[in-house]
């Protein structure tokens, strides 16, 4: 049939049919006999579950909303100019006939952030194209074409395809739009439509292809509708080549006693790709080759592991890697990198702690770039690493293939925002409840929940509501790169473990799971009625009832751990640190009567000065604050190594000194505020602290939390009404924490930072930082001490005091200097070890009595 010349006015619509052809130039496209669901470097898709590429085809495998493909490496900017795309679309004949089935373009896709990324995720532009009744639109606005041309349209659509075209050119103060649609092939347009009343601005911003099957059509995984030969230019069209995202995603690495391991994360790879990677790095100018691993065909990651490291100096790397790009073609590319000289000789080692890592703010720029100006020797992000919302989109838990795509989307998302500050400094992921698709996470030893249950009735029950094959999965991606685990064996269900230590630079980090052990309160507390980890019964008395025999914290395994940990100051280990995904007290407050956190989101921020009233400690049972005796255990293992815990997961920023027995005395723990933080949580008790220090606010001081445990809070990040812009992001208090650990005073200073906050110009949120020493974190009181100790031979040896005849260690500690008095917190008789533990030289002071302190009692070790 001829291409209809169309002139007249469309005026209810807003629209003008005109006639004019657009002029092309090749752009970033799909090759040709490669089958991929990832859609290539230069594109992010929404949802990655919903595309692939096919023999130079784009492919839509689902008629639901507002599916989308962004170009990365291209972009409409703001400077003025003309432009032109051009694409050939197709569609299913499934499809229903429907004006709100639409496919096209969608141009100047922008969000609220200001980053390519955001505009890829949430970006709002102008959608143009041709709904599968064979209408054009444009906008909110839609031509009504007459009935021969829908025809063509329409037939073309099903058969092979429609060349859509919009060109874009300046027109006085505004911007005319024209569109051309008509069957692929064909010479001339069928159609074509114009649009006068856009600014420049509505017109910069992200470019990508639209697939919005409101009506739907056709069953999920077949092909709904596709795109091929997308073409785009025109002077207000950028490059940025830079901004390619994959094929590798990016990296994370630890190096540990000589041993590096690196994890590199790739996109869904095709059959016709490689499966398995390089990792080179620089030799006097060479690349070498020094390990190749597999893909994991679940997780895509390739993790490599390299022995006997020198890390004397800075080292280059990069992952080397083959894509196909053409029938019996593959392009390399690489990902570069440096594993960072170990740091010895800094007399200050720099921790940057994270968690909540939810999309408001994302790619969170601002932070990334204050954390980049700390220049941290290591990274420690602590849990929830994802949520399930995460870049929108309804969530899928299965079949097991696509809810991995599903979780991938939202774990390449973390990697998008931090691959930078990843790439040059080892880093340690640990997952947490909403990384597994979990609200909250009683793992209970690793078993399924019972099957049948959903929401909270599957979560409370206990164990892991994926199959165990997606957990693993999302553990690989996540911790391959730590050092291997203390011990191996899997939990139930086959689930992996990856509790381990750590040891560099001197510092020694005990890498816990919180959750995967843990008991489920509802099976234990039949009484307490528990609804997501809170007792619904009023009349239950969560200090007094809810520490029963048989509830499990970290499990026996990591408590043997702990203990040998604690005991190992080897490597020249000279501070100890654990590392887990939450602290071990419940430290937050609700109004009177709350039965739940529900109310958290709707709770009134105030201003700065003003304190709300009627809140008291909460008993959440997803904090580690339950079950009280399982939290001591711990506490006292942690202790014998004097060692401080970080930790997350809780969305408040906050310090507290532990008390078991006593207020005080155990150890620190700082839990930083989440980057994104949907879920405000605050400190408010109405009762005000004891014990506070001068001037100090009345929620810090000596409290008791909702279960009981003894806490000391030093500072707490409540939120607050800041006055910064957007409100919704900055006055929940996000941010992330900062520790420094200072070798030759053994002094940690903590920072609870703004993401908001330029570190060079700015300071920590209030009452931060806050300095304690590292013998602050055993707060027993003496009841004397042995005599001092003097060492010759040897500065700063491992002392370890025992009550003679056991092998159980009170502490153990590497000492700074050459002299120390051994404090002890029981009458008895105790065995004192003094060496060097690198060289196995020990000397062994036995049968020893305390006394008084500076009572004149000296030995002499000569190692």
């Amino acid at each position: 049939m001829k291409s209809l010349r169309l002139f007249s006015l469309f005026a209810a619509a807003g629209l003008v049919l005109v006639s004019g052809c657009a002029r092309h130039q090749s752009s970033p496209s799909w090759p040709d006999g490669v089958t991929r669901v990832w859609v290539g470097p230069d594109f992010w898709a929404n949802r990655l579950q919903d595309w692939r590429i096919r023999n130079g085809h784009l492919e839509c495998l689902t008629s639901r909303p507002n599916r989308n493909v962004h170009v990365l490496t291209r972009d409409l900017s703001t400077e003025r100019g003309d432009f032109a795309l051009s694409v050939v679309v197709g569609a299913s004949p499934e499809l229903i006939p429907s004006d709100a089935n639409r496919l096209g373009f969608r141009v100047g896709a922008r969000g609220r952030f200001h980053d390519y990324r955001d505009n890829a995720l949430y970006g709002h532009g102008l959608d143009v194209g041709l709904t599968t009744k064979g209408s054009l639109f444009v906008g909110k606005r839609q031509a009504k074409l007459p009935g021969p041309a829908k025809i063509v349209l329409r037939a073309a659509l099903e058969n092979q395809g429609v060349r859509l075209s919009l060109k874009g050119e300046p027109h006085g103060s505004r911007y005319r739009l024209t569109l051309e649609a008509g069957p692929a092939g064909q010479t001339e347009p069928t159609v074509q439509v114009s649009l006068d009343t856009l600014s420049a601005e509505d017109l910069s911003g992200n470019l990508a292809l639209l697939c919005d099957l409101a009506d739907g059509g056709t069953e999920d995984d077949s092909v709904a509708a596709w795109f091929a030969d997308w073409e785009m230019s025109g002077s207000k069209i950028a490059a940025h080549p830079e901004r390619a995202f994959g094929p590798v995603l990016f990296t994370q690495y630890t190096l540990s006693r000589g041993v590096l391991k690196l994890t590199a994360q790739f996109p869904p790879i095709g059959t016709q790709d490689d499966w398995s990677a390089r990792l080179q790095v620089q030799k006097q100018g060479n690349w070498e080759t020094v390990a190749e691993a597999p893909i994991d065909s679940l997780a895509r990651t390739a993790t490599f592991k390299v022995p006997d490291w020198d890390a004397s100096a800075d080292v280059p790397y990069r992952v080397v890697y083959r894509l196909a790009v053409g029938p019996g073609q593959k392009q390399t590319f690489l990902w570069k990198g440096k594993i960072r000289k170990e740091p010895w000789e800094k007399d200050e080692f720099v921790l940057a702690a994270f968690t909540g890592n939810n999309d408001l703010g994302y790619p969170h720029t601002e932070l990334v770039e204050h954390v980049r100006e700390h220049d941290p020797d290591m990274l420690f992000f602590s849990g929830d690493q994802i949520y399930e919302g995460v870049g929108d989109f309804e969530l899928q838990r299965s079949p097991v293939d696509k809810a991995t795509l599903d979780y991938l989307r939202k774990w390449y998302l973390f990697g998008w925002a931090y691959r930078d500050l990843l790439k040059d400094r080892p880093s340690v992921s640990i997952p947490d409840d909403h990384d597994v698709y979990h609200g909250n996470l009683w793992g209970a030893g690793g078993r399924a929940t019972p099957p049948g249950l959903k929401g909270y009735e599957a979560q409370d029950a206990g164990g892991y509501k994926m199959p165990p094959e997606w957990v693993n999965m999302v553990q690989r991606t996540q911790t391959s790169h730590l050092p291997d685990p203390y011990d191996p064996r899997p939990v139930l269900q086959g689930i992996g473990v990856y509790f381990c230590q750590l040891d560099y630079a001197g510092l020694s980090f005990a890498i816990l799971e919180d959750r995967k052990f843990k008991s489920a309160p509802k099976r234990l507390l039949p009484q307490a009625r528990i609804i997501n980890g809170f007792a619904q019964n009023p009349n239950f008395d969560p200090k007094t009832e809810s520490d029963v025999p048989g509830a499990v914290l970290l499990g026996q395994r990591q408590l043997d751990f702990l203990r040998h940990w604690g005991a190992d100051w080897s490597h020249h280990t000279w501070m100890k640190v654990v590392l887990s995904q939450t602290a071990f007290a419940c430290v937050q407050t609700l109004p009177k009567g709350a039965r739940g956190d529900n109310i958290v989101p709707r709770m009134p921020i105030l201003p700065p000065g003003e304190y709300p009233k009627g809140l008291v400690p909460a008993a959440d049972m997803d904090s580690d604050g339950w079950p009280p005796s399982e939290r001591n255990r711990a506490l006292r293992e942690m202790r014998r190594a004097f060692a401080l815990h970080v930790a997350g997961d809780q969305h408040l920023g906050f310090v507290v000194h532990y008390g078991i027995e006593n207020w005080r005395d155990a150890g620190y723990v700082f839990c930083v505020p989440s980057v994104s933080n949907i879920w405000p949580r605050r400190w408010f008790p109405e009762e005000p602290g004891k014990n506070r220090r001068p001037g100090a606010p009345r929620y810090t001081g000596d409290f008791e939390d909702g279960f009981g445990n003894k806490i000391t809070v030093l500072a707490a990040a409540n939120p607050q009404k800041f006055g910064v812009e957007p409100a919704d992001l900055y006055d929940r208090a996000p941010g992330y924490g900062i520790v420094r650990f200072r070798r030759k005073t053994r002094e940690i200073v903590l920072e609870c930072w703004p993401r908001w906050i330029d570190p060079k110009q700015g300071k920590p949120y209030s009452g931060w930082p806050i300095t304690i020493h590292q013998r602050d974190n055993n707060g027993r009181k003496p009841v004397g001490y042995l005599p001092e100790i003097r060492v010759t031979g040897m500065t700063d040896p491992v002392v370890q005091v025992l009550p003679a005849g056991s092998d159980v260690p009170v502490y153990t500690l590497r000492i700074s200097g050459t002299s120390f008095t051994p404090p002890v917190y029981r009458p008895g008789t105790y065995t004192v070890r003094v060496g060097d533990p690198d060289k196995n030289r020990w000397e062994t002071l036995r049968n020893l009595r305390p006394g008084a302190k500076g009572g004149g009692r000296t030995i002499q070790v000569q190692l």
